[in-house]
């Protein structure tokens, strides 16, 4: 294998399969887990019932996150974990500056 300095391509002299990690560096990728808006339909309580048109069946565990009250941008977020019906985890929030749903990686 043939390597070259860092923000050059890597992974064979001809470059296949080759990752720019100053393409990285300049954020390129993204957020980790970066929340991505949510379709959520909810019950009567307020917990989800669909995520992303699909059936919650469990509700794992509520949390509420108030924070940054003091400041210009605040956060007011009312989160739930869940299992879908296809037995995948996810975390979904509400967010009441917003007033809308968003989903990350459980």
């Amino acid at each position: 294998m043939h390597a070259t300095r860092l923000g050059s391509e890597m992974n064979g002299p001809d470059g296949a399969g080759a990752v720019r990690i100053d393409a990285v560096r300049r954020g390129v990728a993204g957020r980790l887990n970066a929340p991505r808006p949510a379709l959520v339909e909810t019950a009567v309580s307020g917990e989800p019932r669909l995520v992303d048109r699909e059936l919650v069946v469990v509700v794992r565990e509520e949390w509420r996150v108030v924070d940054r009250w003091w400041t210009d941008d605040p956060v007011d977020r009312r989160y739930f974990e869940v299992v879908l019906e296809s037995g995948r985890n996810a975390c979904v929030y509400r967010d009441g500056e917003r007033r809308c749903w968003f989903t990350q990686r459980a």
